[in-house]
């Protein structure tokens, strides 16, 4: 197995190992502790199928919880990311969040294996929310590790949000409802907790407030550090081949999808990893 850095803020590239068979535990390990480092691996030419992806899914960790997706038939933890060639709802995740981050113990990671990739367009970004924080000066990280901040799926999953009631012609499977409008605290900044480094944890698309401060100082706080992490120098763009497999680690890393194969059809099967104890 080989790994190459991106060269970015984050990112690798892992070419010489088939995640289409059984793993041995120092292959997992391997795995893991790269992962870890460069929180954003790339497994290339990749011959998987679900069998497969639920497999090096479990070796990663438990199942994650989806809960306002509905798997692909014949599945209970995979769901579709798909998007028609010719859909004209809007792009899907096309803001930074981290995954499910209103969760109570929100997932460590997310797997997305290409089934169909467009020519051009469709590149994932990824913003390091640790290398973002390390950045901070020492006065701004001691106020923001004081931080508390509120996450909800509302903007995007309640009846009256964007994948709401009111949204068509989508071929995603999205079941959106009453339960989104829950709200989750979380500290503004978390520590991760297999490798003891601090990350920003909050997002545009599901960080709704902070405990203490009004609506308009929330939303300024949060555009504020979106604008921060969103610079070229903390920022991995990922171009996608078929037969990859993009394993991230959403304890260390924001992402968000970007368009660009109008007239395209586009799908990958996606799995989430379970939160693990510190």
């Amino acid at each position: 197995m080989r790994i190459e850095s991106s060269g970015q803020a984050c990112g690798a590239r892992v070419t010489g190992v088939d995640l289409s068979e059984a793993l041995d535990p120092q292959t997992i390990a391997a795995i893991r502790s790269a992962w870890l480092e460069h929180r954003v691996l790339a497994f290339t030419g990749q011959r998987m199928d679900d069998d497969a992806l639920e497999r090096f899914t479990l070796a990663m960790g438990e199942f994650g919880e989806d809960p306002f997706f509905d798997p692909i038939p014949g599945r209970k933890n995979i769901a579709a990311i798909t998007r028609e060639a010719d859909e004209t709802s809007p792009l899907f995740a096309e803001n930074w969040h981290s995954d499910w981050s209103f969760l109570p113990r929100p997932p460590s990671g997310t797997c997305l294996l290409a089934i169909e990739i467009p020519p051009l367009g469709g590149d994932t970004l990824f913003s390091d929310q640790i290398a973002a924080f390390a950045a901070l000066p020492d006065e701004r990280k001691d106020h923001l590790r004081s931080l508390t901040a509120i996450h909800s799926a509302a903007r995007g999953y309640a009846p009256d949000g964007v994948y709401g009631d009111h949204d068509s012609n989508r071929s995603m499977a999205i079941r959106p409802g009453e339960s989104a409008r829950a709200r989750q605290a979380h500290p503004l900044v978390k520590r991760h907790p297999e490798t003891g480094e601090d990350a920003l944890f909050c997002s545009i698309s599901y960080t709704v407030g902070i405990e203490g401060m009004s609506d308009a100082e929330s939303l300024q706080m949060v555009m504020e550090l979106h604008q921060w992490c969103e610079q070229d120098r903390f920022v991995y763009r990922h171009r996608w081949e078929p037969g990859m497999l993009v394993m991230w680690d959403n304890r260390s890393v924001n992402h968000k999808a970007t368009g660009g194969y109008e007239g395209h059809r586009r799908e990958l099967h996606r799995t989430t990893i379970a939160a693990v104890s510190a």
